[in-house]
């Protein structure tokens, strides 16, 4: 009978185990995608206002030259 509840006690500690680290790769997962999805907006607001000067100036300067 002890050796029996010996070995439910440590199937319990191991699936605990099993079952934090699971949980942890998906929170570390999870935490990589949100940084590539914040990195991604912030190079692609970046971009879009770079040429969106860009765009000014070259029309300035047509309007200037006409």
């Amino acid at each position: 009978m002890v050796v029996v509840v010996i070995a439910v006690e440590l199937v319990v500690v191991v699936v605990v185990e099993v079952v934090v680290e699971v949980v942890v790769v998906v929170v570390e997962v999870v935490v990589v995608v949100v940084v590539v999805v914040v990195v991604v907006v912030v190079v692609v607001v970046v971009v879009v206002v770079v040429v969106e000067e860009v765009v000014v100036v070259v029309v300035v300067v047509v309007v200037e030259v006409w």
